[in-house]
């Protein structure tokens, strides 16, 4: 197998793995709107529910963040297959060889404050934030109107 088809295996892999990232986002969005509507139909604590809706808002964050990163790997890969793709093209180095996702990855974490900043930065997403910020207003609205 040359190195055109490792490159390609990787992107076919990775792109699934963006895929179901996405559709991990997308469940937490049908959760977080479930407890929202659930909050409202039942006796529940809405400062709880609000408080859910905060935890299901960084894991989405955390979902987007891992999927960004994949992304950039994505980019990569793709970039390496075009050099590939040129007979004169051959690129060198570990951080081109197929495979590389994970070693990447270590390699360019970075640390908490970094790691919580990414975090912040997916979370104020418009994609992201919107249900959450429309949810929690109805949420509060709610504990605001209905006392107790």
């Amino acid at each position: 197998m040359d190195r055109h088809e490792h490159l390609g295996k990787e992107w076919q892999t990775l792109q699934g793995n963006y895929e179901q990232y996405e559709k991990m986002a997308l469940a937490i969005k049908v959760l977080a709107t479930t407890l929202c509507f659930i909050t409202f139909a039942l006796p529940i604590d809405v400062l709880l529910s609000c408080a859910v809706l905060m935890v299901l808002w960084i894991q989405e964050a955390t979902v987007r963040t891992s999927q960004a990163r994949l992304g950039v790997r994505l980019l990569q890969v793709e970039a390496l297959l075009q050099q590939s793709a040129r007979p004169s093209g051959s690129a060198t180095g570990t951080g081109d060889a197929a495979y590389g996702l994970h070693t990447h990855w270590v390699a360019t974490r970075p640390g908490t404050l970094g790691l919580l900043s990414e975090y912040l930065a997916n979370a104020q997403r418009p994609t992201v934030a919107f249900p959450y910020i429309v949810l929690l207003l109805l949420l509060v609205g709610e504990w605001w109107i209905l006392p107790g």
